[in-house]
Formats: structure tokens, C-alpha cells, sequence
């Protein structure tokens, strides 16, 4: 288990695999809602995560792959692409501060 603390993340990755644009929306609603804060927000295949991410962002169903893709870089699961708790907690995390386990 890793531990995520908000003030650390300066760039958070939505990964994604079929490309249907639900991962594109969710990257956009998640740059609105952290635009006051200094973190960056990418969208990147699974295969293709970069190096420097400090969280990953992906469907529950990608987990384990963006895991062998980014080996020690924290993910986070959802399920629902907008409205998921998982990705609130992250969000409230980054804003208010305080450390996420994953």
C-alpha cells in the first residue's frame, strides 16, 4: 500500500485504454476543479503513463496494468467516470490536504 499525501501531487495522470472520450471528459472536469491549485493533469494511454506522474487515475479495470506500467506510482481506481468517490476523495485530498492510502 502506498500513501498519497495531497500537498506532493503536482501531477496527476487519467490513464485510459479504449479512447472513447470518457477518460478525455473526466481529465477535463478534474483541470476545472483543481485550476487554483499547482497541479497538472494529463491524459496518457495505460501502456504510456509517464515517469514523472505522481498519481495515476485510471477505471478500475485498468488497475493492474497501469501498475506494471508505472511500477511505485500510486493508482487510483474508480469506477464511474464522473461523480466517483474514489476521485472526489482525491480531489478533496488535494485541496484541503491530508494523505490518501492506495
Amino acid at each position: 500500500m502506498t500513501t498519497i499525501s495531497g500537498k506532493d501531487i503536482r501531477k496527476l495522470v487519467i490513464a485510459c485504454d479504449a479512447g472513447m472520450g470518457s477518460s478525455v471528459m473526466l481529465a477535463g472536469q478534474l483541470r476545472k476543479e483543481l485550476k487554483k491549485t499547482p497541479v497538472e493533469v494529463k491524459h496518457t494511454p495505460v501502456d504510456s503513463i509517464p515517469g514523472d506522474a505522481d498519481v495515476v487515475v485510471c477505471h478500475a479495470e485498468l488497475a493492474a496494468r497501469a501498475r506494471r506500467a508505472a511500477p511505485g506510482i500510486p493508482v487510483v481506481p474508480f469506477e464511474v467516470f464522473i461523480g466517483d468517490p474514489a476521485v472526489k476523495q482525491l480531489v478533496t485530498l488535494i485541496k484541503e490536504g491530508g494523505e490518501l492510502d492506495v
